[in-house]
């Protein structure tokens, strides 16, 4: 007797789900604006604290941000790689980096 091929993980005849994109990229998005070609990836938090960019202020530990880096360079990017707090990313276009 034949086997059933109905899948158990879509019963047939169920409504086909849409691949989420974000997701499956690892949450890596490419961005531009007029300050250059950006990847842009979310991310959950880390064990370490950041110094934010845009307001000059720590991402402590384990709070979601955001890690971004100019795609526009020559070098790999990994050293230039900055943590930016998700509403300062946002802002960036209307107020720039403070400077130290």
């Amino acid at each position: 007797m034949p086997r059933s091929r109905r899948s158990a993980r879509r019963p047939y005849g169920a409504e086909h789900v849409p691949l989420d994109v974000e997701r499956a990229s690892g949450g890596r998005r490419a961005e531009s604006g007029p300050d250059g070609e950006w990847v842009v990836q979310s991310v959950r938090g880390s064990d370490r604290d950041y110094r934010c960019p845009g307001c000059d202020q720590v991402v402590p530990p384990r709070t979601p941000h955001v890690v971004a880096w100019r795609t526009d360079t020559w070098r790999d990017g990994l050293e230039d790689r900055r943590h930016w707090h998700a509403a300062c990313w946002q802002a960036r276009g209307r107020r720039g980096p403070t400077r130290r």
